[in-house]
C-alpha cells in the first residue's frame, strides 16, 4: 500500500515543512520588528509577513484534501506534480507578498490553478469511481491517454 500513496506521502510532508518555514519567518519577523504576541499589527513589512502566512495556512486544509483525494482517485503521480507546482507557487506567493501586497497576485492566481486542477480531478476521480461501481462504466478508459 505505501507504494500507492508515497509520492501524495512526500508532498504533504514538503507542504507541512513549508507551513512551518512560513511560521517561523513570522516568529522571526516579530523578533526583527519587536511585535510581541497577541498583538498582529506594527510596521508593514511585518503585516505582509503574518498576512502570507495566515492566507497559507488558511489554504492548506484545502489544498491537503484535493491532493489526498486526486491521488487515490485519479491519479497519484498527477496529484503529485500539481501539488509540487502549488507548493512552488505558495512559496513565491509568500515572498512575493513579504515584498509588496502586489508582488502576491501572479503567483496567488498559478496557486488557484492547481487546486483548482486538484479539486476537478478529485471530483472527476470520484465520479469515475461511482460510475464504475454502481453502473459498470467507467471515465479512465476514455481519458487513460492522460494517466499514461
Amino acid at each position: 500500500m505505501q507504494d500507492q500513496v508515497s509520492q501524495l506521502a512526500f508532498v504533504t510532508i514538503a507542504a507541512v515543512m513549508e507551513q512551518a518555514y512560513f511560521s517561523m519567518q513570522v516568529i522571526w519577523a516579530r523578533r526583527k520588528y519587536k511585535i510581541s504576541p497577541p498583538n498582529t499589527t506594527g510596521h508593514p513589512r511585518f503585516d505582509r509577513i503574518f498576512r502570507a502566512q495566515l492566507n497559507c495556512s488558511e489554504y492548506f486544509p484545502l489544498f491537503l484534501s484535493a491532493l489526498w483525494v486526486a491521488g487515490i482517485f485519479f491519479h497519484q503521480g498527477f496529484a503529485a506534480l500539481c501539488g509540487l507546482l502549488y507548493l512552488y507557487a505558495r512559496y513565491k506567493y509568500f515572498h512575493g507578498y513579504a515584498e509588496s501586497a502586489l508582488g502576491r497576485l501572479g503567483p496567488m492566481y498559478i496557486s488557484s490553478s492547481f487546486l483548482w486542477l486538484l479539486i476537478g480531478f478529485s471530483l472527476l476521480g470520484l465520479l469515475d469511481f461511482f460510475l464504475h461501481s454502481y453502473c459498470s462504466v467507467s471515465i479512465r478508459t476514455s481519458i487513460s491517454w492522460i494517466l499514461l
